[in-house]
Parts: structure tokens; sequence; C-alpha cells
């Protein structure tokens, strides 16, 4: 990333970070805003999540890691990411209509990981989010290996875990992603 680029990244964070304080009581700003600067891979991985419309904001410092952690906060899925079977078996099993690709291979790429059921569900009470969309979600071994893959949404001010073919992909449903800074 050049360093405009750089500075009108860390100035769209800022202003969502102030915005959104809620999402990350006991976080200063100026802290978080070092560790990106000396993390370029990083910011790279959060530019592409604002890059495809993922609203990325400052939700925790994960204390067992050592890192804030940012998640996609927009208000649907992000656009930039939908339309997408869940991975890349998934997508290689698809002869007819296949998708441009998979939410997991995708977030691989972007340098994140797919939200898990848990942090799908602990984002939903900071911000409401899916209430038009889904989101595709980590999905364990033993329901993968059966050809299924999980997906969430907010419905009549409740979350849900849903399953669908792996294979399967729609436009409204995408994936939201982490990254430890």
């Amino acid at each position: 990333m050049k360093q405009g680029e750089i500075r009108e990244l860390l100035e769209i964070l800022e202003a969502r970070f102030e915005a959104n304080k809620k999402r990350h009581r006991g976080i200063q700003w100026a802290d978080v805003r070092e560790r990106l600067e000396a993390d370029k891979k990083k910011l790279r991985t959060i530019a592409e999540m604002e890059r495809t419309g993922g609203e990325p904001d400052v939700v925790g410092f994960d204390k067992a890691a050592g890192g804030y952690v940012f998640m996609d906060c927009s208000e649907q899925s992000p656009e930039g990411r939908r339309s997408l079977c869940y991975d890349g078996e998934a997508l290689a099993s698809r002869k007819k209509h296949k998708p441009e690709g998979s939410a997991v291979e995708r977030a691989a790429a972007m340098g994140g990981e797919l939200l898990t059921e848990a942090q799908y569900r602990k984002l939903q009470r900071l911000v409401e989010f899916d209430t038009k969309t889904s989101s595709w979600v980590h999905t364990p071994a033993e329901i993968r290996e059966r050809g299924g893959a999980l997906f969430c949404d907010r419905r009549y001010d409740t979350v849900f875990v849903y399953h669908n073919g792996a294979e399967s992909y729609y436009a409204a449903r995408g994936f939201r992603i982490f990254v430890l800074v």
C-alpha cells in the first residue's frame, strides 16, 4: 500500500472507531493505530475488508492472543463478498452454474478467517446486522464432512444459525471475517 492509501484508510478507521465507541469500550485509538502502522500485512487485510464493503472496526482486545480484534461491522453481509459457495471443495463439486469463488478461500486470500458461530453471536450483541442478508460462518468438520455448511442471520430480533449444502450460493449470502492486530 502507498502512504496516501494508508493515511486515507487510517482516517476512515479512526472516524468509524470514534463513531462507534460502544464496540470497543476502554480501547484507545492511538494504541490501535500504533499496532496497525507496525503490521503492514494486517493493514492490507483491513484495507481489503474495507474495499469489499465490510466496514471493519475494533470489537475488542483478545488478551490470550495479545491483539485487537477487527471484524466486519457492515449492516448487511459485505456486498463485495456475496454469491460464493462455502469452500473450494464445494466449488469443485459444482458441475453447472459455478459461483466465482468460495468464502473460505476468499477469506484466507484476504488474510482473515470466517467468523465462528460464537464470534458471530458476540458481534451481534454489539451491532445488529444481517437483517436482510446472511453470512457463512466457520463450519465444524463433522458437518462439513457430510456436505453441509453453516450460515447465520438476524430475524425477529433473534440470531439464527442454519445449514445448507456447502455448494449452494445466494446473492444475499456473503461472509464476514476477523483479523487480530
